[in-house]
């Protein structure tokens, strides 16, 4: 869409489509606002007035209120403007601003407020530069109310540097403009420009802390979450209803059980509602920290429970090894009359591999692709193929992945080639490899498995091979990580690790503890 303006003197080359929606004024609504426009404009509403925005309908036509509507005034019109955009007609609402401009009704900061953000409901970038354009000829761009409209639409539509210089635009820029502009940066995963601005902020409220809580934890800065919401709490603030859900999900990402606890005691102890939201995160949070017990507890006192619930108490069990626990759930949910969702499925696909259900998880997975199979995502053949491999079955495996609706990735051949190592076959784990790496020729892992099946199969010169390739490529295995939570503190370490500030000490308990073994003669030791 394109502004119309024809009588404002705005900028030559902005482009006129709005004025194409409709069709041209009457002469009748002619007559009239020209003999309006030479009057004083008043911000009171005539009787008339009045009377047509109330009968503004569904059915009601632009052209016919622009006739109907006596002594149309930037304040009439911004009223019908705002009653088409509750209506959710955008662009007869647009329409009718054109007309606006095109009679010389000069828009004020409150029609701009109406339309601009008509732009993100359409989707409609270039319409949002058009309604800025014209805010900047008519030197409102720096008035909060419309620079923070503007920086809303740029944000939502991922036109984040133009969002900053429409931030830089505002003379006084608020609360909710920094926080428009933190959100935009956070869903470009631009944490570190979010956290400059967030700490430049003059004031914050309880929505900007949220928003810069919620984003650390989606980008996985899990820890500076924390961090924020404890800072928060000293700074006097109270948290609202959907802080928690937020810090629950940073913490239940680190596995910190015991801050968990902290924080879900938190909750019970405030005066914030208990609703499905916070305790859906709990429910997730302790079977990420591997507390089922918990986590069924909070399950089982959760008054209202939706799909999601269900979901997290199913996946909990999965990732804990409790696959049976996890189809007991599974029907009690089916009881209930919920319909199972893509999540669910997934749920119960690691439930059976983790339990080594692979029948049952057949069974799940050929159901749902013939009763719904627009439900399968590339992540529920994955784990069937996984499954598959896993057990042994891997001609099966390696047919379902000769019949997906699509290319397989790395994760699909990485399944089945850990299968192989698993079951020592040397020839499909070849294959596997062979894919995997003409989709990623540094892809270390790969090379670590096919290495492993060729040890297990005793075909020690296959082994070399492969680690000379290793070496010549200058390929590195990468070592995992662990960690361990000590007084709500996480400490995370590798294999020899010497980077922790007590490492003289924790080697010393450890070769203690060492020598103590050795004396009772402890096997590896």
């Amino acid at each position: 869409m394109k502004l119309g303006v024809c009588r404002l003197s705005l900028s030559p080359t902005l482009p006129r489509r709005l004025c194409n929606l409709g069709g041209s004024p009457s002469r009748m609504g002619q007559r009239k606002v020209q003999s309006h426009t030479h009057k004083p404009e008043s911000s009171l509403f005539s009787s008339d007035t009045l009377r047509n925005c109330s009968k503004l309908t569904a059915e009601s036509n632009v052209d016919e209120l622009f006739d109907e509507t006596p002594k149309l005034d930037v304040v009439s019109a911004t009223t019908i403007i705002g009653r088409f955009v509750r209506q959710h007609r955008y662009k007869e609402a647009i329409h009718f601003f054109s007309r606006m401009l095109f009679w010389n009704i000069r828009p004020n900061e409150f029609t701009f407020g109406s339309v601009i953000p008509l732009s993100t409901a359409l989707e409609d970038l270039c319409l949002g530069k058009q309604f800025h354009a014209c805010a900047l000829k008519m030197g409102l761009n720096d008035i909060v109310f419309v620079g923070s409209a503007i920086l809303d639409v740029y944000a939502k539509l991922r036109s984040i540097e133009e969002a900053r210089k429409a931030f830089e635009d505002i003379e006084k820029p608020n609360v909710v403009s920094y926080t428009t502009l933190m959100n935009g940066y956070l869903k470009q995963g631009r944490i570190e420009d979010a956290l400059q601005l967030f700490q430049e902020m003059p004031e914050r409220n309880v929505v900007s802390w949220n928003v810069m809580i919620g984003g650390c934890s989606h980008t996985g800065q899990n820890e500076e979450a924390v961090n924020l919401f404890v800072e928060m709490l000293r700074q006097g603030l109270t948290p609202s209803q959907s802080t928690f859900p937020c810090v629950i999900s940073a913490v239940s990402n680190i596995a910190a059980l015991g801050m968990g606890k902290s924080f879900h005691a938190f909750v019970v102890k405030s005066s914030c509602n208990f609703d499905v939201f916070v305790g859906n995160a709990l429910i997730s949070c302790y079977a990420k920290c591997g507390s089922m017990e918990d986590s069924l507890l909070v399950f089982n006192k959760l008054p209202d429970r939706n799909i999601v619930s269900w979901n997290a108490l199913i996946c909990g069990f999965a990732q804990n090894g409790m696959g049976e626990d996890a189809l007991i759930s599974f029907e009690r949910m089916r009881a209930t009359g919920l319909r199972p969702n893509s999540v669910t499925l997934l749920g119960l696909l690691w439930a059976c591999n983790h339990a080594g259900l692979v029948d049952k998880g057949s069974l799940y997975f050929n159901q749902i692709r013939i009763e719904d199979p627009n439900m399968l995502k590339p992540e529920h053949y994955a784990c069937m193929v996984d499954l598959l491999s896993r057990f042994g079955r891997l001609k099966e495996a390696e047919e379902l992945l000769n019949v997906l609706p699509y290319d397989p990735g790395i994760g699909f051949w990485k399944a089945l080639l850990g299968g192989c190592h698993i079951h020592s076959n040397v020839e499909l784990g070849e294959l596997a490899a062979k894919k995997i790496l003409a989709l990623d020729p540094e892809d270390v892992s790969s090379y670590v498995m096919l290495s492993n099946a060729y040890s297990a199969a005793g075909r020690w010169q296959n082994v070399s091979k492969i680690r000379r390739e290793m070496k010549e490529k200058g390929l590195k295995r990468v070592p995992g990580c662990s960690w361990i939570e000590i007084r709500s503190k996480v400490h995370v370490f590798v294999n020899s690790d010497r980077s922790h500030h007590q490492k003289d000490d924790i080697y010393g308990v450890l070769n203690f503890c060492i020598e103590q073994l050795r004396e009772i003669e402890v096997p590896y030791f």
